[in-house]
């Protein structure tokens, strides 16, 4: 950009007697104030080069003012710190506690709590181990069901699977079956198998009060199992259970479980804004046994079959149930169905249910011969309804 230097009373530059002459070309005064055009115009490039730079030294000044007025875009804050660690835990009451069908607490309440550390692997992967206890009403009289269990929980796309161990133990049993003593050569014998004032067996029926049913002091086993879900949408879900144990209940008679369920969860505005959910769902099961060993044999023949001294036949069943579930934040009110289609002789051959009273000719079969005549039945396998209200948390979701 041009400047200009204004000088006195409109004089020239050559008039004023401050600016000094100089030959432009070498540096120093021309004589007689002669200018030197050559120097004239390099001392011109000088200036110029000297306004540029202020010029552009003002505009960096006032672009960086600038800048400072300007409101600067927010950084993105950064992602939060995967943490792998979680653990589920929650209880529950329920009016009966019923597996696969057969009632656990003699058609009478229980409570049950459970505690699951989780690992997750990636979102896709997740390893744990749990423990859960129930209360129970068994035979053998033990103190409740404690459940260790662990496995692992891939996920592929919209199919879920659950691969893993569980171990039923029910600590606190008595034995019932005066002629289980040791020595015997019978599986479960025990000295308290005998009868009172020695053991715990009934000095009249020879087993359980009433009616003379068999039961082992331990009752506790092991299964594996895998399960299976297919999210269908949000809406629908298929699934698919298998169990295996070697020794069911310890009964000497292997034990497989595999069922089939759906689940319908219904759309989240069902209920308005209120944050109550619903779902329907079922399942259809059937539990394969094998023989029992000798401990449950039985010496007496009907006209349906046996003896089997060394073992019986335990039933296969069927079972099924069907219910209508509530939720709202951690809470969960389900509301079942469940049946099986064990005969109630068979079921008391199965079980050893302790509380049946009841005999008659038409709960005789081959494994429950009673005295070959009449024979105690068992409603443990029988339709029941059950209510349940549970509460479930994890610990990233709930307790932060």
């Amino acid at each position: 950009m041009p400047v200009f230097f204004a000088s006195p009373a409109g004089l020239g530059v050559s008039d004023c007697p401050w600016v000094k002459k100089f030959d432009f070309s070498h540096g120093v005064a021309a004589p007689g104030g002669v200018r030197n055009q050559a120097g004239s115009w390099k001392v011109m490039g000088i200036v110029m080069k000297k306004v540029v730079l202020l010029a552009t030294a003002l505009a960096m000044i006032s672009g960086s003012a600038l800048a400072a007025d300007m409101p600067v875009k927010a950084k993105a804050p950064p992602p939060a710190a995967f943490d792998p660690w979680d653990i589920a835990f929650g209880s529950a009451i329920m009016s009966d506690y019923v597996f696969r069908g057969i009632t656990q607490s003699n058609h009478k309440p229980s409570v049950a709590a459970y505690f699951e550390p989780r690992y997750n692997v990636n979102k896709d992967l997740q390893l744990y181990v749990g423990t859960s206890a129930e209360s129970i009403s068994f035979p053998n009289r033990a103190a409740a069901e404690v459940d260790i269990y662990g496995g692992i929980r891939p996920t592929f796309g919209a199919f879920a699977f659950d691969i893993g161990v569980w171990g039923y133990l029910y600590p606190g049993g008595t034995c019932f079956n005066a002629a289980a003593v040791p020595g015997s050569g019978i599986p479960g014998s025990d000295a308290s198998c005998a009868t009172s004032p020695f053991g715990n067996s009934d000095p009249v029926t020879g087993g359980l009060p009433i009616n003379g049913n068999f039961a082992k002091k331990n009752a506790s086993f092991v299964e594996v199992y895998g399960k299976g879900t297919y999210t269908i949408n949000d809406n629908w879900a298929v699934g698919f259970n298998e169990y295996y144990s070697p020794n069911f209940l310890n009964l000497g008679a292997w034990g497989n479980y595999t069922s089939g369920t759906v689940k319908w969860t219904a759309p989240s505005t069902i209920f308005g804004s209120s944050g109550v959910g619903m779902y329907v769902s079922g399942e259809f099961g059937r539990q394969w046994l094998g023989t029992s060993d000798a401990f449950y044999g039985t010496t007496v023949a009907t006209r349906f079959g046996g003896p089997f001294p060394g073992g019986i036949p335990e039933p296969s069943y069927n079972t099924w149930n069907i219910g209508i579930g509530f939720t709202y934040k951690v809470f969960t009110l389900d509301l079942r169905y469940s049946d099986t289609n064990l005969s109630k002789g068979n079921c008391n051959a199965f079980t050893s249910d302790f509380s049946s009273t009841t005999a008659g000719t038409g709960f005789v079969t081959a494994i429950n011969p009673g005295n070959g005549t009449t024979a105690f039945g068992s409603n443990w396998c029988s339709a029941t309804g059950i209510a349940k209200l549970s509460v479930d948390l994890t610990a990233m979701t709930n307790l932060k």
